[in-house]
């Protein structure tokens, strides 16, 4: 054999090993090649937010994402009736137009949440409305519902039901030109009937005018007992859930927990993006227009929890700013039944999932814990409803108008 000829099997070895040992790495999750090659090379080969979004969708809706299922009995929980594998799960905004269930399920999620979906497509905001804040591991974006509607996200997600391995979640949202507001989440509660094992009324993104103001007392009790009353008519109850803001005072939420209380209403999601922009952020993008989510919204989303849970106690799903596993188990201590992530999930991969998971159980075990539920709302006053006074009374009677008040005033 000629030289060259010799060079050129040893060249076309080499390439070969080499594309082997990324795509096992690829496809095993690895953690370090995703943290410190993968991630780092797809951000700089794709700059743009949205379209490095589209792609990871694509991703998943093709199955192009490593395998994960925890065997852990330990994180295995259950809430509103659902059994859940483990307590992490994927927060709305990530799979808009539920094309994405199947990867997300295969990853390791062990509950993921559709949306938001509004009646009708829209197109969102206009470009550019995704803004990576490198330095700060935090995303600003200002997307505005943009989503296919409810009946081709109806046929998305009837279309995946084989592969949903955990409950599944619809986010209802309203049009940004509904002439009524109310009645669009109404509608999503008819739509979605067959399909969904849970509903979360979105009433917290900053991405559309006025939506927001949804949260206030007089708009949200309206909501509530008009979306509650379609409810009852369904053929089966699906507990709903509602997403608040991490910005609101201490009044606000005390308005908010005294209607979920006084409502059946089912549990909270807390909280959305963050319209605060932190003295801390060092990214060039800092200032734009939209929601803050990622690390610099950690503390705030964290303190909205306790807060929500020492005033309704009711089941709360976590989110924003979760980049690990400190960072749920924090969040499960402080009143959170569940957890999501998003933020993390677009800077770390699919490995973060199981890594978010493995440090749970290892927090878990060095505390002394046998299972999630025992963790729940430890540093939140979980006592104050454990008492044997307590558990004889309906929530709504714990929490009085008269403690609501007290604590809202702390």
């Amino acid at each position: 054999m000629r030289p060259w000829g010799k060079g050129k099997s040893l060249a076309i070895a080499v390439t070969g090993g080499h594309t082997l040992l990324f795509g096992y790495l690829t496809a095993s999750g690895d953690e370090r090649f995703y943290r410190d090659f993968l991630m780092p090379v797809a951000r700089y080969a794709i700059p743009d937010g949205e379209s490095a979004h589209n792609l990871s969708v694509k991703a998943c809706q093709f199955k192009m994402v490593p395998s994960w299922q925890s065997q852990s009995e330990r994180l295995k929980t259950e809430v509103l009736g659902m059994k859940f594998k483990t307590p992490l799960g994927l927060a709305a905004g990530f799979d808009k137009n539920g094309e994405a269930i199947a990867g997300v399920y295969k990853m390791g999620f062990s509950f993921a949440e559709v949306g938001s979906v509004t009646p009708l497509p829209q197109a969102g905001n206009a470009k550019p409305r995704v803004f990576r804040l490198e330095e700060d591991r935090a995303i600003i974006n200002r997307y505005g519902f943009n989503n296919h509607g409810h009946k081709i996200v109806f046929r998305n997600i009837k279309n995946a039901f084989f592969f949903r391995l955990g409950p599944l979640g619809v986010n209802l949202g309203a049009n940004k030109t509904s002439p009524n507001v109310i009645d669009d989440y109404v509608q999503g509660l008819v739509a979605f009937q067959e399909v969904a094992d849970f509903y979360v009324i979105n009433v917290s993104s900053p991405n559309t005018a006025g939506l927001r103001s949804m949260q206030q007392n007089d708009k949200l009790r309206a909501l509530l007992t008009a979306v509650l009353a379609e409810r009852q008519k369904l053929r089966r109850r699906i507990p709903l859930l509602l997403k608040i803001a991490p910005d609101l005072s201490m009044e606000e939420k005390a308005d908010i927990a005294r209607l979920a209380l006084e409502t059946d209403l089912d549990g909270l999601v807390v909280c959305n993006t963050t319209v605060s922009r932190p003295d801390t952020l060092k990214s060039k993008f800092k200032d734009e227009a939209g929601g803050l989510s990622g690390a610099p919204e950690t503390q705030l989303a964290l303190q909205a929890v306790k807060d929500m849970y020492r005033l309704t106690q009711v089941p709360i799903v976590g989110c924003g700013g979760i980049s690990n596993g400190r960072d749920a188990y924090e969040r499960l201590r402080a009143g959170a039944s569940l957890v999501q992530i998003y933020t993390a999930f677009s800077y770390d991969g699919p490995p973060l999932i199981r890594r978010i998971n493995r440090e749970i159980e290892e927090l878990l075990v060095k505390d002394g814990f046998s299972s999630v539920q025992d963790l729940v709302g430890i540093d939140s006053g979980k006592s104050d409803v454990n008492s044997s006074e307590a558990s004889s009374q309906p929530l709504g009677d714990i929490r009085s108008h008269a403690s609501l008040q007290t604590i809202a005033a702390t």
